[in-house]
């Protein structure tokens, strides 16, 4: 048996055991000290030297960079450390635009939180002059990018990097010319973003932001002759909550529901809905692929960001992608089609949004793929956050609102849809259901738990089809992506099914939820509220939904019809032929 470890930490005695680095431990036991630069998913930079503390006999060191050692005595808040915090804000402030009354991330950024905790009143340092600030960059449809707001902590480059393996972002330039910016300076709308967001999950001020619709949903509420209906994914029913004080993973759907007719929507549906409708279509492509041995693994196709990445660095692997839309780009269109017909609505006042973890989903809704005569299916996103803001603007109190449900009949739903939220929901959802289409025995045991988890984000799971073997990856971060993409290239693909989350632990960690970065363990609590929502419901496949299969009697035919085909799949090509890339 081994002697436990113990550092000093202001005296105290503290065990620890397994922690990359010394501001771990200071959190374990209970304490913090402040830093911009440091993520726990991410790997230590130590960039923003927020984080010193002072170690006798070593002297000042950064904290999130040092790893622990027994018998170290640590000191958290010396005049030393504090002095040094100060300056690092003050110097940060001198350069910063403070227009903070105005700013996206007023109230949620870091540098605000800190310069008022250490009582920051006067900054002793020239201030940047008006000629040297940069143009913001809105080109994105989903982000946006204001370099003066930008503090260098590095936290997006890493993402963007260990995320994604795709480095979109980088530094340019040196000494006080430094920049975070696209490749060559370039606008962000015109380099290969894929749009998800995580760069701006983790940035600590308001250099990285959310495109905001919010305005534009509220024009479409108050005209009298609009008619404005509303669908919510799956992960944004256990993060909404946080917004406003309810805990991580907390399934708050029915409230949702509520607050969202009070601020003035007409008619309330669930993209859990056409999740299950995802999965008739899907499960049944897969199948038709096993039986032909063609164009497999077939990849999951609800990640806009994962089939952006394929369209601008694999296009010749979109022949392995589902012809499946998205559950959103699903849903809209049946809404488009039937609400006008249901509800006595013309198509001309119809307005659809659609809230989304995800702020790809607004580059998805802007696809031409994706739209009718002109006019997009989904009219706008609206990110988790954004409807956190919509709520509080109409003075709802969002915790004491009555639950109340969804509309009929696109608002019923089994756990196999909720479950897509999380990253391998998507593949066990259509094992579920695979399973009884290929055999016509009914799966015992739904739970297919070795698909779940958020930290591990690449996993093989091997399935048996009464007989027939398969094997289903799931990965999450287009940099694991990458890696099974170079796997089939090279003939080794061991897999017949990849699931691809963009974003680490799926849509629950999506660049549209409340903040998580800090702590990992929200992740986990979030799809644990989906998988609990998953083992409570009456039905947990997707084909014993009776509103789906009604659907389908009246209106789809079957799976995969030509009429499911014609509303419920698409295609996609290569993003950059005859761009800069070819040339």
């Amino acid at each position: 048996m081994t002697d436990k470890k113990t550092l000093f930490i202001d005296g105290r005695e503290v065990e620890f055991t397994d922690e990359p680095n010394l501001l771990e431990v200071i959190r374990k036991a209970g304490m913090n000290v402040p830093t911009f630069c440091y993520r726990p998913d991410l790997t230590s930079f130590g960039a923003c030297r927020m984080c010193v503390v002072e170690i006798e006999g070593r002297g000042i060191q950064s904290s999130c960079t040092m790893p622990p050692e027994a018998g170290l005595k640590i000191h958290l808040n010396t005049e030393r450390t504090r002095r040094i915090r100060k300056t690092v804000l003050e110097l940060l402030l001198a350069n910063h635009d403070k227009e903070c009354l105005t700013c996206e991330k007023s109230g949620n950024c870091e540098l605000q939180k800190y310069s008022e905790e250490y009582g920051i009143k006067k900054i002793r340092y020239p201030e940047k002059s008006i000629e040297d600030y940069l143009p913001v960059d809105d080109s994105s449809p989903s982000l946006v990018r204001d370099p003066n707001k930008c503090i260098l902590c590095g936290a997006c480059v890493r993402a963007c990097s260990e995320f994604q393996g795709h480095s979109v972002l980088g530094f340019a330039n040196r000494g006080s010319k430094t920049v975070v910016q696209p490749m060559n300076g370039r606008p962000l709308g015109q380099v290969d973003c894929v749009n998800c967001g995580q760069c701006a999950a983790v940035c600590p001020t308001g250099a990285l932001t959310i495109k905001s619709d919010i305005e534009n949903v509220w024009k479409e509420i108050t005209n009298p002759n609009k008619k404005v209906v509303v669908q919510m994914a799956p992960a944004t029913r256990v993060a909404i909550g946080e917004m406003f004080g309810l805990e991580p993973g907390e399934n708050s759907i029915k409230k949702m529901n509520a607050a969202l007719r009070r601020i003035g929507f007409d008619l309330i549906f669930d993209t859990n809905f056409s999740a299950d409708l995802t999965i008739m279509e899907e499960a049944t492509e897969f199948l038709e692929r096993l039986k032909s041995g063609e164009n497999l693994p077939l990849f999951t196709s609800c990640c806009p960001a994962w089939v952006k990445y394929l369209e601008d660095q694999h296009p010749d692997m979109l022949k392995h992608l589902s012809s499946c839309k998205s559950p959103m780009s699903m849903l809209s269109p049946v809404l488009v089609e039937l609400v006008p017909k249901h509800f006595n609505v013309d198509r001309d006042n119809l307005v659809v949004v659609a809230i989304m973890p995800c702020t790809a989903k607004k580059f998805e809704c802007k696809r031409s793929e994706l739209s009718h005569d002109g006019r997009p299916d989904t009219d706008y996103v609206l990110t988790t956050q954004e409807l956190g803001r919509m709520i509080r603007e109409a003075g709802i109190n969002f915790n004491s609102l009555e639950g109340e449900d969804a509309d009929s009949p696109f608002g019923e739903y089994t756990g196999a849809g909720t479950i897509f939220g999380a990253s391998g929901g998507v593949a066990e959802a259509a094992v579920r259901t695979a399973y009884e289409f290929a055999t016509g025995e009914i799966l015992q045991d739904v739970d297919i738990k070795q698909m779940r988890g958020t930290t591990n984000r690449s996993r093989d799971i091997e399935l048996d089809l009464k007989g027939t073997k398969l094997v289903v990856r799931v990965v999450s971060t287009l940099k694991e992506a990458e890696k099974s993409i170079q796997e089939i290239k090279a003939g080794k693909a061991p897999f017949q099914m990849l699931e691809v989350m963009a974003c680490p632990g799926g849509c629950i960690n999506g660049g549209g939820q409340p903040r998580s970065c800090d702590d990992s363990k929200i992740k986990q609590e979030r799809a644990d509220g989906l998988y609990k929502e998953d083992s409570e419901l009456p039905q947990r496949k997707s084909h014993m939904n009776q509103s789906i299969q009604k659907l389908y009697q009246e209106y789809l035919e079957h799976p995969n019809s030509h009429k499911a085909h014609e509303i419920l799949h698409t295609a996609y090509s290569n993003r950059f032929a005859g761009s800069y890339r070819d040339i």
